[in-house]
């Protein structure tokens, strides 16, 4: 990833393949997140994203801290409510209804900003408590950048707008007007919050797709989805990976695309 030239590179966290054969392999996502930091000189590095409901948000941001350490400074925290109820009913894993998962999320997400920046920290929630709650040392970075992905009108984006760095979205279609209208919602989200849009990075995934034909066919692509507000984008490739594709990419598409 240093070497070819992308900005950031994100694992996802399931414990079974979901877009292949699942019962093919599938390592642990945060442990094999740590070894990626530990590969890497440059890249930023994250989940995509973290289920909230297979861990408590205490040992998410210890682990959080932990791979930030590892990369000296470049992980970035993904966390998102969960969704897929085939691992929660393999394992064991409560799933919760769409509500109770994102009502979760939210006070997860207030214990692992305490976590992250207090000394000490005691809350009281319906879901998760502290009580004088160490988390040390803290992250390198002064401010661990938080992603959250999701879509959710009614819990997710506003919890996104009022508390994330980077809103992870799925458009649904490969329409750019989609995402225009989306990014356009969301922003007004965050006025409501009396929060600058602006400081509030909009990211999304890239599907085969939308990366198939020329490169400068990839690079319009891009482009309109940036001018409709989009500013990070992830590739997003299914087994087996294609290698030569990625290395167009990084080649011929990221220079012509990249700010600044």
């Amino acid at each position: 990833m240093d070497e070819l030239g992308f900005d950031s590179a994100f694992l996802f966290d399931h414990f079974i393949p979901i877009l292949s054969d699942a019962n093919g392999p599938c390592f642990e996502g945060w442990t094999l997140l740590s070894a990626l930091a530990a590969q890497t000189k440059r890249v930023k590095v994250g989940l995509l994203v973290t289920g909230n409901t297979y861990r408590n948000p205490a040992l998410v941001a210890k682990m959080a801290t932990t791979v930030d350490h590892v990369s000296n400074g470049r992980a970035i925290l993904g966390i998102g409510a969960a969704w897929f109820e085939t691992e929660h009913t393999a394992y064991g894993i409560p799933f919760y209804t769409p509500s109770e998962r994102a009502k979760r999320l939210k006070e997860a997400v207030t214990v692992i900003k305490l976590l992250l920046s207090q000394p000490k920290s005691t809350f009281d929630g319906k879901f998760y408590q502290l009580k004088d709650a160490p988390n040390e040392p803290k992250p390198v970075q002064k401010h661990l950048p938080l992603l959250i992905g999701g879509v959710g009108p009614k819990r997710i984006q506003p919890l996104a707008a009022r508390h994330a760095d980077i809103w992870h979205f799925f458009p649904g279609d490969e329409n750019p007007q989609t995402a225009k209208r989306m990014c356009e919602s969301f922003d007004q989200l965050c006025l409501k919050v009396k929060r600058d849009p602006a400081t509030v990075e909009k990211s999304l995934s890239l599907r085969p797709p939308q990366l198939s034909g020329s490169s400068q066919e990839v690079v319009d692509r891009i482009k309109t989805l940036a001018d409709a507000g989009v500013g990070h984008f992830l590739t997003s490739l299914t087994s087996p990976f294609d290698r030569a594709l990625l290395q167009r990419f990084a080649k011929e598409v990221i220079p012509a695309v990249r700010k600044g």
